[in-house]
């Protein structure tokens, strides 16, 4: 039987982009560089999304602006995210679709609102860096088989996560649909009771 993670311990690292649409709402997507208990390489290949076995995709979601001198802050309602198992690996941050047509093995729902900072630089105007941090429980998991072995998210983080992240101020060439794409790498730890 699989233990659970012990609580505040490293439960994963992943990395991703955030894509603002043409609609208003924002949706974040990416893969993971480390998933706690889960045994193997997540990578196909060098470490990369066209090579990542686990990635993830948001609903998307609306942001309240809220503005505190030069803090720009964004209020992101309550929503969920799917992780799923890519039995044949190729996403591609061009295709935002192609990190959401693997196999789903888990949804969590973020707890509450998630409060993102982003900080102005001075002397120019622009964007430093953005900041958010949010918790999630597990909504629903379903058991899989990777490298040979059983898993099922529920044993490995029954009471969900709390994720940091990190996002660059650069925008990156956004796909059709989408106006503002820019990178992000997000840190969790495991909650307990």
């Amino acid at each position: 039987m699989i233990e659970p993670l012990r609580a505040a311990s490293v439960a994963w690292y992943v990395t991703g982009r955030f894509y603002a649409a043409t609609d208003q709402t924002t949706q974040d997507l990416g893969y993971f560089l480390h998933l706690q208990g889960i045994e193997g390489s997540l990578f196909d290949g060098p470490p990369s999304e066209k090579t990542a076995c686990f990635t993830f995709r948001s609903a998307p979601f609306t942001a309240q602006p809220v503005t505190n001198g030069d803090l720009s802050l964004g209020l992101d309602a309550v929503g969920e995210f799917t992780l799923y198992l890519k039995r044949r690996p190729g996403a591609s941050f061009d295709h935002p679709d192609s990190f959401s047509d693997g196999e789903p093995i888990a949804t969590f729902r973020r707890a509450s609102v998630v409060m993102g900072t982003t900080f102005s630089a001075p002397k120019n105007g622009g964007n430093l860096l953005s900041l958010n941090v949010f918790t999630a429980s597990l909504t629903w998991s379903q058991e899989f088989e990777f490298r040979g072995a059983r898993y099922d998210l529920r044993q490995l983080l029954p009471h969900g996560i709390t994720q940091w992240g990190e996002a660059s101020a650069t925008l990156l060439n956004a796909p059709q649909g989408f106006e503002k794409v820019s990178a992000f790498v997000g840190s969790a730890i495991a909650l307990g009771k």
